[in-house]
């Protein structure tokens, strides 16, 4: 018997509401993992400088709320639940709320375009604690295909870029650069130069799509230890060099991070916009997707795209 989709789970890492959660995150997020009590002490003061939240589950929910409208119009009403690996809604309730009620094939959506190797083993992993947990009365997840380089997820960051150039006014495309940051990763973790190359055909559509002249991979927010080498040039790094060589602006895109979070709030929006302002530079973001109506038509179509089980 033919048995098509019923419902749709949303996957993403989480992030604290209060000051109060801040700590407790980190750690869960850390998952037991030894790092000296200053390092945690500075990602709090991130937090703390940037109102005392993540509004990462907020524009989630608010993604699955446009994904559930996508989904009627385009003839395949269905549920969108989230669920996220390291604070509440927590993805192990979530699959249990989805077996409660009785849904069997769900689609199954982690919210970054690029899925290295390490990310995707954290959520293999965690899926796969959470579904042995039902003993026998998991439902069948099933992956979308990669989006990294969709046109439409493609449209939907060009037009964010765009919306940055008509907001901040003096940014031109001919003459102003256009930095691309992203997560950096371990230089020594498998499948690294897939990784980057993903960024890079992502990258370079976009600029094919805005005509832009000048544009760069930066990367951000490393962790680890010191000595450990990581994907570079950091972003500040390169406003500075940028700086250096004359540019008075710079108007910085992220197309890793599909909704706001302290990773951009912070590292983007106050530590690098800090840099560009001690050297002179007017520095500009340009907006996550969100719930972008090209993103979540992708998303739609990607999902409706899935085969039925026979």
């Amino acid at each position: 018997m033919d048995q098509s989709l019923d419902a749709v789970l949303l996957m993403a890492l989480g992030g604290p509401g209060s000051m109060a959660e801040v700590r407790p995150f980190i750690h869960s997020v850390l998952g037991g993992r030894p790092v000296p009590a200053d390092r945690i002490e500075e990602v709090v003061r991130h937090y703390e400088a940037v109102g005392g939240r993540s509004p990462l589950t907020e524009l989630t929910m608010q993604q699955a709320r446009a994904l559930e409208r996508r989904l009627a119009r385009d003839g395949r009403p269905m549920p969108v639940l989230v669920g996220m690996r390291c604070w509440s809604p927590w993805l192990a309730d979530t699959v249990r709320e989805i077996a409660r009620r009785g849904f069997r094939r769900v689609a199954a959506v982690v919210l970054s375009p690029y899925r290295d190797r390490y990310t995707s083993s954290q959520y293999d992993r965690s899926l796969s604690a959470a579904c042995e947990a039902l003993h026998g009365q998991a439902p069948e997840l099933i992956p979308v295909p990669p989006w990294h380089d969709h046109p439409l997820y493609v449209q939907a960051l060009a037009d964010r870029i765009k919306d940055a150039v008509e907001s901040a006014g003096i940014v031109d495309p001919r003459t102003t650069p256009l930095v691309f940051s992203t997560h950096s990763l371990p230089l020594g973790g498998p499948g690294i130069d897939e990784h980057v190359a993903r960024i890079r055909s992502t990258c370079a559509q976009v600029v094919q799509e805005l005509s832009w002249k000048h544009w760069s991979i930066a990367y951000q927010s490393r962790a680890g230890p010191p000595d450990e080498p990581w994907l570079e040039p950091d972003i500040c790094t390169v406003i500075a060099e940028l700086a250096d060589r004359g540019h008075r602006g710079v108007l910085i895109a992220c197309p890793g991070f599909v909704c706001d979070h302290v990773e951009v709030l912070y590292d983007l929006d106050v530590e690098a916009a800090r840099v560009a302002e001690q050297r002179g530079m007017v520095f500009a973001r340009a907006g996550t997707v969100g719930a972008h109506a090209s993103f979540i038509r992708m998303l739609s179509e990607l999902i409706c795209g899935l085969p039925a089980s026979g």
